[in-house]
């Protein structure tokens, strides 16, 4: 099976990215699923999963929520969860029985720095995976992601954190049967590119300052 994990629509303010057109696109890139992460907001998702109704294809219902610590990514989600305190954060997952991946654990540049601020060993228990592959991520921080994940023995997740049409498919995950075993396993792979993550983020970053401008 072959999921994206890190997906954005345009309820998130830095991407303008449709769901019927996501939804099109990762089918027409023989995706077997995706889910949806819409930053602090499940709605992209709701939407997402009621287009795809009746279809041989999942959409997981997902939230990327950013925390003190960081952004997390959640999957399988009944309800919405407010962006706060860590672990506050992940008590409210876990009362919806979802599972639990940080989101680009490393990422930083030098015009931004989104590393997780707790060392990963440290929440080791509160978490099922890391993401280990993120196509916005540079090269570095997504080696270091894959050697933290092999050395606390977590699973690992993949995702393109595409925003937009052009960044779609750009990385998944692998995995066989059903993805909240896989991950429970430690049974996941990956593949992706980082070709244009550096385009999506400079396009998510336009997009933001004009949004910012017509307020």
């Amino acid at each position: 099976m072959k999921y994206d994990l890190h997906n954005h629509t345009y309820y998130s303010r830095c991407s303008n990215l449709k769901p019927e057109l996501l939804l099109k696109l990762a089918n027409k890139k023989g995706l077997d699923g995706i889910a949806v992460t819409d930053h602090n907001t499940i709605r992209g998702a709701v939407k997402a999963k009621k287009l795809n109704d009746g279809r041989n294809f999942e959409v997981i219902i997902g939230e990327e929520i950013t925390t003190d610590a960081g952004e997390v990514l959640a999957f399988y989600l009944k309800d919405e969860v407010k962006p706060g305190n860590f672990f506050d954060v992940i008590d409210s997952l876990r009362k919806q029985n979802a599972v639990v991946s940080i989101a680009h654990p490393f990422r930083a540049s030098l015009s931004m720095n989104k590393r997780f601020k707790y060392g990963i060993e440290s929440v080791k228990n509160k978490i099922d995976a890391i993401e280990v592959f993120n196509a916005r991520n540079l090269p570095g921080n997504n080696e270091l992601a894959q050697k933290t994940a092999k050395r606390l023995n977590l699973a690992g997740t993949a995702g393109s954190d595409a925003h937009f049409a052009f960044e779609v498919c750009s990385a998944y995950t692998i995995f066989d049967g059903e993805l909240r075993d896989a991950i429970k396993r430690k049974r996941t792979s990956y593949k992706g590119s980082i070709l244009y993550g550096p385009f999506g983020g400079f396009a998510s970053f336009l997009r933001k300052r004009l949004a910012g401008m017509q307020k």
